[in-house]
């Protein structure tokens, strides 16, 4: 047996790594989906196979007759991310079973929110029942940003999209998100987790864990869209931590049934207002008479992070 401990994961031994995102795509300038996707590849060791739904990332990064990825990828339509991929993981299986391959490969399926909570929710929910061993990622920046801003199901309350208009009869999209990560763990799936790019060392070791599991594993990973968040260009990585500390996108992972959060800001905590603020799409909220839509939005926050300590505290370690 090895006793070969493996090297602290710091920075400089990750900048030796080779780039399997290159520069040179079309994303937004400041998009946070490119910097997302390089984070999870940086976690890669195996040799991997991506499939990608239509979105934004999957139009800018593959103009024909170029491309950005230096591993094998595979666009699929809007909604089957995780039905391509499964179908890869199948074959390959298959093949190593009668010999034809001998190495271990991993296999990551990606989407946006709109192709993985709407479009694509029947093929993720079906790949994870099935028990396939192949991480799903979804970058999320809350809407159908790559077609029109349109809302999504993880369109945060208040929002104003193109079809939300926040005006004076609809102050906004006027539901909550959707909660997919809690919904991936209650397919009792090997792993599920919830990752920030600010948060560097946190997301590739949640990567590395969700490529070993011996199952099925989901990432939810926040991914600012300055066009879509009216924000500005520069502001991904510092959005990405406001929501975090805010308790709109806590860090958690559910491994083998456990819950686990990895940070609580406790003392630290910041207003919701701290995160929305900086965003265009939220402004309406802070005119005169749209004060119950910030407290709303509040509470929500609240409620949701005091649901997911107690699901810590009698799932926990």
């Amino acid at each position: 047996m090895s006793t070969t401990q493996e090297k602290p994961m710091t920075l400089k031994s990750l900048s030796h790594k080779k780039d399997l995102l290159t520069g040179g795509h079309r994303m937004c300038s400041g998009c946070g989906a490119p910097i997302v996707l390089r984070q999870v590849l940086l976690a890669v060791e195996n040799p991997v196979v991506l499939t990608n739904a239509t979105g934004c990332l999957e139009v800018s990064t593959c103009l024909f007759p170029f491309t950005a990825w230096r591993v094998p990828w595979m666009h699929s339509a809007f909604e089957n991310s995780a039905a391509t991929a499964s179908g890869i993981e199948t074959m390959y299986r298959a093949l190593r079973k009668k010999g034809k391959i001998k190495k271990e490969m991993n296999f990551i399926a990606i989407g946006g929110d709109g192709g993985t909570y709407d479009i694509g929710f029947q093929s993720l929910s079906g790949a994870m029942e099935r028990g396939h061993k192949m991480l799903y990622i979804c970058y999320d920046n809350g809407a159908y940003m790559n077609t029109g801003i349109q809302r999504s199901s993880a369109t945060p309350f208040g929002a104003d999209t193109t079809t939300c208009p926040a005006g004076d009869v609809v102050p906004g999209k006027p539901q909550r998100r959707k909660d997919l990560t809690r919904i991936m763990a209650a397919h009792n799936v090997a792993y599920a987790a919830q990752a920030s790019p600010h948060n560097w060392k946190d997301l590739i070791t949640k990567v590395k864990k969700a490529l070993a599991a011996d199952g099925p594993s989901y990432m939810g990973i926040i991914a600012p869209c300055n066009r879509g968040w009216r924000c500005q260009t520069n502001d991904a990585i510092q959005l990405s931590k406001l929501a975090v500390d805010a308790c709109f996108w806590p860090l958690y992972e559910v491994e083998g049934g456990k819950w686990t959060i990895n940070y609580d800001p406790k003392d630290k905590k910041r207003p919701i207002k701290d995160w929305l603020k900086p965003q265009g799409r939220f402004k309406h909220l802070f005119a005169p008479g749209n004060e119950w839509m910030l407290e709303k939005f509040q509470q929500g926050v609240d409620a949701d992070w005091e649901s997911l300590k107690k699901l810590q505290e009698a799932f926990g370690r």
